[in-house]
């Protein structure tokens, strides 16, 4: 968006289809959010036919003209703050944290502070030019919990970088997911890339980025199943869209999953196993941790039919 900030855009109402002011500008403009439009909409950004928005669901009636002005973003700069992290390992080159679900991994447009790289920088030194996402190579979503390497400089990222391209490095992870399943194993090659229906979510589409998830069955009960996965790729929601792709979508997702679903924080998924090959040492190391209370509880009562 930073070059269309300040640029006023133009846009002429003309599907009688969709009348909402917010419906039509979100289909128009692909770059915004609908919390933006909102916001912009209450500041005066966004005029009809010369005058200020009264609402975000405004009707909009054929020939209607509408004006956004764009305002220029607040940079976002990654700044230490006091968060308690639970430290699974750290040397002078890379940390090993256990995220908690519920904390966004990096400072972005709708969470500037209150992340894990505000809690990385307060307890150590990170060697970075990233303002942003300094020492951060790879992300889990914010309402997934488990295990995270964070670089601590240069060599550490080039090489921790590498093992994910090279795809060297091992990360597992458990999820509870709606049904059981008839094989033990699985694997789903399909390819990722935004929704064409829904721009928040991720969806299995033939232009999409080659992705493949590996999966183990290692529980099954009414309705539900504990599994293990494997990530050969890395992409956005790749687990949570790969489950749903096959029909059996994560526990509790909220993007996802159906509504009928496992009540807690969010989709019962956790990266439970990391490793990797010491940037410095070169030695292999392996880290594994166990999923938040939440969902050992839910597993105990799926265990004894209790749910």
């Amino acid at each position: 968006m930073k070059n269309i900030a300040n640029n006023p855009i133009d846009l002429v109402f003309e599907d009688v289809k969709k009348t909402r002011l917010d419906s039509f500008v979100n289909d128009s403009l692909d770059d915004l959010t609908r919390s933006q439009i909102q916001k912009f909409i209450k500041d005066g950004n966004i005029l009809v036919n010369g005058e200020p928005a009264t609402k975000t669901g405004m009707k909009l009636t054929s020939g209607d003209k509408i004006n956004i002005t764009i305002p220029e973003e607040e940079p976002i700069e990654a700044i230490p703050q006091d968060i308690p992290i639970d430290i699974v390992y750290e040397d002078s080159d890379v940390i090993v944290v256990n995220k908690p679900q519920g904390m966004v991994v990096h400072p972005a447009a709708g969470h500037r502070d209150g992340t894990l790289v505000n809690a990385i920088l307060y307890h150590s030194k990170i060697n970075d030019d990233d303002m942003i996402r300094p020492g951060i190579v790879h992300r889990i979503d914010k309402d997934t919990s488990g295990l995270l390497m964070i670089a601590k400089n240069n060599l550490a990222k080039q090489s921790l970088m590498q093992q994910l391209k090279a795809k060297t490095n091992l990360r597992e992870y458990l999820a509870i997911v709606h049904g059981n399943f008839k094989e033990v194993n699985g694997k789903i090659n399909a390819p990722l890339g935004r929704s064409k229906n829904d721009r928040k979510k991720q969806a299995v589409v033939d232009d999409g980025r080659h992705a493949v998830t590996h999966f183990t069955v290692l529980e099954q009960f009414e309705n539900y199943s504990l599994l293990k996965l494997k990530l050969e790729t890395g992409r956005t929601h790749q687990i949570r869209v790969h489950m749903q792709y096959i029909g059996h979508p994560v526990a509790g997702d909220p993007l996802y999953a159906p509504k009928n679903t496992l009540e807690g924080n969010g989709q019962f998924l956790h990266a439970k196993t990391l490793g990797f090959e010491h940037p410095r040492t070169h030695k292999w190391m392996e880290f594994s941790v166990e999923p938040p209370k939440i969902f050992q509880k839910t597993l105990e009562k799926l265990r004894t039919n209790k749910l």
